[in-house]
């Protein structure tokens, strides 16, 4: 099969698109009990797919090299392995398919998937707003569930134009919630839109949100890092507060969070994206060959709206 894959890692864990190599004939994927073969139909690109390939998880992550890169899917299932209930070939699916081990990602054109992480689509949604939801979608809704996110509410996101942001807006606002969210001015328009109430970043910024909520929030998800002292300072009574870039929260009496593959929570995802509920801005769609242009893309810290991979588009 076509699949890119990279034998060793970038040089100083910073972004090198050239250890990426493009092959035509690694080898098919067995598919074990538990798992589906599909047929990569589109893979969202998100930032930690190229932080893994320049080494920045390596503490944590065996790798076994080559390695594929990708962990966001939505395709065709094109085998099952045994003892895989609930699901058919031909089935449309999608899937945050990290597993414990870097080997198989998402971009290539078939990927071995764990059951428990699979979706059905639903008929109605786009191959790439199904392909862009999983890692960001999940990831958004876990903390706004585990920070108690609900009706009454009122709650900063921090980089609420980001890719996960702008879905974490949709959820709060979904779940009943007031949503602040922080972002450059050029973005402000757009979080406008998604029906949050946007401020912009830099100085000052702990006085613009108390404008907006002079009692304080009742939570904060951090979505960019480096913003604890803003945080803890526009927090009310009893507020709590949770960010996927800042280990320094949880000391903070925060929550330093990670996201999990669930097949059951991003089926009510997907369900919700199907509904109109949410939406993913669509920035850029690459073919397998162009992964390269798609990270420095993702790196560049200039896109707005998540970018896709095609693996199966020659």
């Amino acid at each position: 099969m076509r699949a890119q894959q990279y034998s060793r890692y970038a040089n100083g864990k910073t972004l090198d698109v050239g250890v990426l190599e493009l092959v035509e004939d690694r080898p098919t994927p067995r598919t074990p009990p538990g798992f589906a073969l599909v047929r990569v139909m589109a893979a969202g690109v998100n930032p930690v797919d190229w932080k893994v390939m320049s080494g920045g998880l390596d503490a944590i992550y065996d790798v076994v090299f080559p390695a594929v890169p990708g962990w966001d899917v939505a395709g065709v299932i094109e085998q099952l392995g045994p003892d895989t209930p609930g699901f058919e070939v031909g089935d449309e699916v999608m899937a945050y398919a990290r597993t414990a081990w870097i080997h198989h990602g998402t971009f290539a054109e078939l990927v071995p998937v764990p059951m428990e992480f699979l979706a059905h689509k639903p008929a109605g949604l786009a191959w790439d707003q199904a392909g862009a939801l999983p890692l960001a979608g999940l990831t958004a809704y876990q903390n706004l569930l585990r920070l108690g996110t609900g009706r009454g509410s009122t709650v900063l996101i921090h980089n609420a134009s980001g890719g996960v942001g702008c879905y974490a807006v949709q959820i709060a606002r979904h779940l009943g919630a007031r949503v602040i969210g922080t972002a450059s001015a050029r973005n402000h328009e757009r979080l406008r839109e998604l029906g949050a109430e946007p401020v912009a970043y830099g100085e000052g910024l702990t006085e613009r949100v108390r404008e907006l909520a002079p009692g304080g929030v009742d939570i904060v998800l951090d979505l960019i890092g480096g913003v604890l002292d803003v945080t803890t300072s526009v927090l009310a009574p009893g507020g709590v507060h949770g960010s996927i870039a800042d280990p320094g929260a949880a000391e903070a009496g925060g929550l330093s969070t990670w996201v999990k593959p669930s097949g059951s929570q991003l089926a009510e995802l997907a369900e919700l994206a199907a509904d109109g509920v949410l939406h993913a801005d669509i920035a850029g769609t690459f073919a397998l060959a162009d992964l390269g242009q798609a990270f420095e893309s993702s790196a560049s810290g200039h896109v707005h709206g998540k970018i896709v991979l095609h693996p199966n588009q020659i």
